[in-house]
């Protein structure tokens, strides 16, 4: 029985062509054959490089049926380079399955590292980056993605997506609207290209700022969003300051700080004693 080949797991620029290592050149054109999310697009990569290694489709929609066949040629001894059409392979790109078939087969699954264009937006973006969560594309849909981002509301982590140009706005408006206008947020588009833009604002201003700029809603998105922070013990959220400010309108202090206490769920002492200074101060 032959050795098995390996299967590389091959990371390509997302768009700077001088970002591929020369590790994963070496790899290109020593493989037997090269598994490709488009291979269309992949072969201009081969060609700028000189790389005549065979391709052969490897996407979301043939990648179970096709997995058999790259597998064979594995088990046979032949070695293959899976790539997708730009950055690493399994990212929010195909590649899953045939990575877990060839693990059941035994057969070696080697990671050549590079470009990953959310690591590459996080590296630059200003956000925490000691812990972050990837949450890949949000749905299409305005109702699901509303409720993905509901359950993504508290998540103290770094949040990290992907996005397409044509929803972008969309999306950080529902950002906006889930999460709070308040909340701190990055666009990384076009990363490692020309036009390459990193805009840092709060998600209300970045809304509008890539409403504004139809040139914001073009090319490949990377959004970044600081995850929340739980109010400190006595610290008051701006909706029940809000909420308190209007009571005051009409009631006596203690009473409107009672009843914005039911409404918002903030401590009535705290409420209590910020009326207290603002009363103080005018």
């Amino acid at each position: 029985m032959s050795t098995p080949g390996t299967l590389y797991i091959v990371a390509t620029p997302i768009g700077n062509l001088e970002d591929i290592s020369a590790r994963a050149l070496r790899i290109l054109k020593e493989a037997a054959l090269i598994a490709a999310e488009d291979t269309r697009h992949s072969s201009r990569l081969l060609q700028h490089f000189g790389i005549n290694t065979p391709l052969a489709a490897c996407h979301d929609h043939n990648e179970r049926e096709q997995g058999g066949r790259f597998i064979n040629q594995l088990l046979a001894g032949e070695s293959v380079a899976l790539i997708s059409d730009a950055g690493t392979p399994l990212v929010s790109d195909p590649g899953f399955h045939l990575v877990r078939q060839a693990r059941a087969a035994n057969i070696p699954v080697v990671p050549i590292p590079g470009a990953c264009a959310a690591i590459a937006a996080l590296s630059a973006a200003g956000l925490p980056s000691d812990r972050f969560i990837f949450e890949g594309f949000l749905p299409a849909k305005t109702t699901a993605r509303r409720t993905r981002l509901e359950a993504l509301k508290e998540e103290e982590r770094t949040l990290i997506f992907y996005e397409a140009p044509h929803r972008l706005l969309e999306s950080l408006q529902d950002l906006s609207a889930v999460l709070g206008g308040a909340r701190l947020a990055v666009l990384a588009r076009e990363l490692t290209k020309t036009f390459e833009t990193i805009k840092d604002a709060p998600l209300a201003e970045l809304c509008c700022w890539v409403e504004a700029d139809a040139n914001q809603q073009r090319g490949e998105c990377v959004l970044l969003v600081a995850g929340w922070e739980p109010l400190q013990k006595d610290e008051l959220s701006a909706e029940a300051i809000r909420v308190l400010e209007l009571l005051l309108a009409e009631l006596p202090l203690k009473r409107a700080a009672a009843l914005a206490a039911d409404i918002t769920g903030a401590r009535k002492n705290a409420l209590y004693q910020h009326a207290l200074e603002k009363q103080n101060k005018t």
